[in-house]
């Protein structure tokens, strides 16, 4: 047996990748075990990477269909070539998946192909298909990731009735595709394949879409989702999915069901820890399945960390990947943070919806004062050029010191303008703060500003 590694992490998703390069960096002899052929977990293989190549395609196809006419480009006769847009995303994949096994060369770090299970003792245990080997770690990462979860009566068959894995890759455009779940994969994945042709009916058991969402933004994401053809029924109880052939049928309580082609199950996540001999590790786990961790992401067991979604909170790949960097610095030189309350959510639907920090929602259930500015995209020089005269800016801060405290967007490119936000509160900035700072003009990032503007009652453009 080869000398003990300084770190084994079990999962090569974007937290234990990371991990691993970092731990690299500080001096440690890290590997990475992985038992799927590709590197990048769940994100690069089958979710945020696959999912925002079609949502990025498919934009282009509904723009060449309905907006480039109004700008005096005539664009007839276009149509989709469906196997040739699934090459281009599996292309995306294979391209970003060699990066990362460049990085880890890069790095010297070992990759093991196969399912690592914990020993014990610092020992891992990875069956791959050449057999099974044992490996000594003076530290072990779990950063195994998560699966789509699924309730009784709503269970995939790996084919009419799938999760976001096989609504990625599906063969054809559903006449008609039901979306169970109002959340973000279910409201990505819907408008790919309301793009392409499809009739889409979006089922949710709560009474709106987004939960979690500022209530105002996700209001204002319904009307214009509505707007552009999702069918949302909401409060809806789903008893019962059935295939029969090429025929789904969605029963629902107190409704009559409904009939359709194909079903995207979208209810959540949650963590993937089967085989991992947890148990025989000694790592207890929370009642939904989460591995417990204190906070320099310890397990339950000497030697053992966990990140990611295994550990629950926000399922995001960003926070997996501060997660693993905090707590493999953590354990190299005893210090590493990351700050919960400032992680940024993006939803790549047109206009893409970006949040970060607290929700007039929060703030209101506590009772915490607090002042908002809102800014229009319509409002917006650059916006109105491009044709991307949707959505708002909201600011919220602090009503005694101004503090910034949340920052959401409906609008285009909210994803990148979501950013100048996150560092402004990573430094405390007041919303006085971001107001005074000079942005160029015409961006949509003055959108930013002149919602910070606004909670002092001071927008220039409203």
């Amino acid at each position: 047996m080869s000398d003990p590694y300084d770190l084994i992490v079990i999962g090569a998703g974007p937290g234990g990748y990371v991990a691993a390069i970092r731990a690299a960096q500080l001096g440690m002899k890290a590997a990475v075990v992985e038992r799927e052929e590709r590197l990048g977990g769940t994100c690069l293989r089958v979710g945020c990477i696959p999912s925002k190549a079609l949502l990025e395609t498919t934009d282009l196809f509904e723009k060449s269909r309905h907006d480039f006419s109004e700008r005096g480009i005539i664009a007839s006769d276009v149509s989709v070539d469906l196997p040739k847009m699934m090459a281009h995303k599996d292309g995306v994949v294979a391209q970003l998946d060699g990066g990362i096994q460049s990085l880890l060369k890069k790095h010297r770090i070992d990759r093991h192909f196969g399912h690592g299970r914990l020993l014990g003792d610092g020992k891992v245990e990875v069956a791959g298909p050449s057999g099974t080997t044992q490996f000594d770690g003076k530290h072990i990462l779990i950063a195994t990731g998560s699966v789509a979860a699924s309730f009784p009566g709503m269970e995939p068959d790996g084919d009419r009735i799938g999760t976001s894995t096989e609504a990625l890759s599906w063969p054809d455009v559903p006449d008609h595709l039901v979306v169970i779940g109002a959340g973000v994969i279910g409201l990505e994945l819907g408008t790919v394949w309301r793009r392409l042709g499809a009739q889409v009916s979006v089922l949710e058991y709560l009474p709106r879409i987004l939960p979690g969402t500022d209530s105002q933004i996700a209001h204002e994401a319904q009307k214009i989702l509505q707007k552009q053809g999702l069918e949302f029924h909401l409060g809806t109880k789903v008893q019962n999915v059935s295939a029969d052939g090429t025929n789904c049928r969605v029963e629902i309580e107190s409704d009559a069901p409904i009939e359709c082609d194909r079903v995207l199950i979208a209810v959540g996540r949650r963590p993937c820890t089967e085989r991992l001999g947890l148990n025989h590790a000694g790592i207890e786990t929370d009642q939904r399945g989460f591995i417990r961790v204190n906070s320099a992401y310890r397990t339950t067991a000497p030697g053992v960390f966990a990140i990611g979604d295994v550990i629950g909170g926000a399922m995001l790949a960003h926070k997996a990947e501060e997660e693993g960097i905090a707590c493999v610095e953590k354990i190299a030189t005893g210090h590493g943070h990351v700050n919960y309350g400032n992680i940024p959510g993006v939803i790549y639907t047109a206009p893409e919806i970006a949040s970060v920090g607290e929700t007039e929602d929060d703030l209101t259930e506590r009772g915490h004062g607090y002042r908002v500015g809102r800014f229009s995209f319509a409002a917006n020089g650059r916006a109105r050029a491009s044709g991307h005269m949707e959505g708002f800016v909201k600011v919220i801060a602090d009503a005694e010191n101004d503090r910034v405290l949340g920052v959401h967007i409906i609008g285009a490119h909210a994803g990148e303008l979501i950013a100048e936000a996150a560092v402004a509160m990573e430094f405390g900035a007041s919303s006085e703060d971001i107001a005074r700072c000079c942005h160029a003009h015409p961006t949509l990032a003055e959108t930013v500003r002149e919602a910070a503007l606004a909670v002092d009652k001071r927008a220039i453009h409203s």
